[in-house]
């Protein structure tokens, strides 16, 4: 069962970690949990996601790609299944810091391996990582990382 704390617990972790973001794009972040989450905490976030049944968030209710213009300070994802390395990808494109909590892989790696493959893609990229433990139940790491400059 999942922890349902995760949101409030990734969001205070956001809000420490990234205190000059605004504007945050929430990827595959169905009902909107993560937004409400964050907007409480003040910033303004857009959740990515194509899901019709979701909270009164601001939602754009498409797939996130690359192409996606850049409106945000900030790019997260909490469990973003499938769309985990396209955050990573797009916070390069777009030089912008992210977080992420993994949780299943886009190509059918074991989480361990897609944990180490994801941190090799941001070091690829130029960022500096770092990985924090939520305390939490369930797949609690968190991957984040800035532009080396």
């Amino acid at each position: 069962m999942a922890d349902k704390r995760r949101f409030d617990l990734f969001a205070e972790f956001v809000r420490r970690e990234f205190p000059d973001a605004h504007r945050v794009f929430d990827i595959a972040g169905g009902m909107g949990k993560l937004n409400l989450a964050l907007t409480d905490r003040g910033l303004a976030v857009t959740t990515f996601d194509r899901r019709w049944k979701r909270a009164d968030v601001r939602y754009a209710e498409r797939l996130f790609t690359l192409e996606e213009p850049c409106a945000c300070d900030l790019v997260v994802g909490m469990h973003p299944d499938g769309a985990t390395r396209i955050i990573v990808e797009y916070a390069a494109r777009h030089d912008l810091p992210f977080a992420i909590v993994p949780c299943c892989s886009d190509n059918g790696m074991p989480y361990k391996p897609w944990v180490r493959h994801l941190a090799e893609l941001a070091t690829q990229h130029g960022f500096d990582l770092g990985d924090t433990t939520l305390p939490m139940q369930g797949r609690a790491r968190v991957l984040h990382g800035r532009r080396r400059r």
